[in-house]
């Protein structure tokens, strides 16, 4: 069974991440989503909004796996038996950090990273963007699925 793992925050998950799940569900067998949990960084969800979110909005491809994972993802990988990362690149920015963690984790464990470029639509995107212009009141509909929306704009009436 071919497995790899798209790792993140995923706070929340926006149409890039949705892009990079669901052609990584094309190529592989079983697609974990590994959210990572960073107890120094509060975040707008807690980790368990975010996995269900994205369950909920994976469901359609079949083969996605989401759960939380704190530590090393290459600890993640072995213990899984994943031997692929697919990670979603913007910019040459993001290749130049992204190639940095490859080169460290195949040296850790032999789990290799798999570049994806990113669909030219969601080049600018980032989860941090759309938390910030939806906390101004923008528009993020466009940005993020239905359901995340909506769990968005609860979420920023609250605070």
């Amino acid at each position: 069974m071919r497995r790899a793992v798209c790792p993140g925050s995923f706070d929340p998950i926006t149409n890039g991440h949705l892009d990079i799940i669901g052609r990584a569900s094309k190529l592989y067998d079983v697609v974990h989503v590994a959210v990572m949990i960073n107890k120094s960084k509060k975040g707008l969800f807690e980790i368990d909004e975010r996995i269900e979110l994205i369950r909920q909005v994976t469901a359609e491809f079949g083969n996605v796996e989401v759960e939380a994972f704190h530590g090393l993802l290459v600890d993640f990988c072995k213990q899984r038996d994943i031997p692929a990362i697919v990670k979603g690149l913007r910019a040459v920015s993001d290749f130049d950090y992204e190639l940095q963690m490859a080169q460290m984790n195949i040296g850790l464990s032999g789990v290799e990273t798999l570049f994806v470029p990113t669909n030219p639509t969601y080049s600018f995107l980032s989860s941090s963007l759309v938390k910030e212009v939806a906390a101004w009141g923008g528009d993020v509909s466009h940005l993020v699925p239905p359901l995340v929306l909506e769990a968005l704009d609860g979420r920023l009436k609250k605070d």
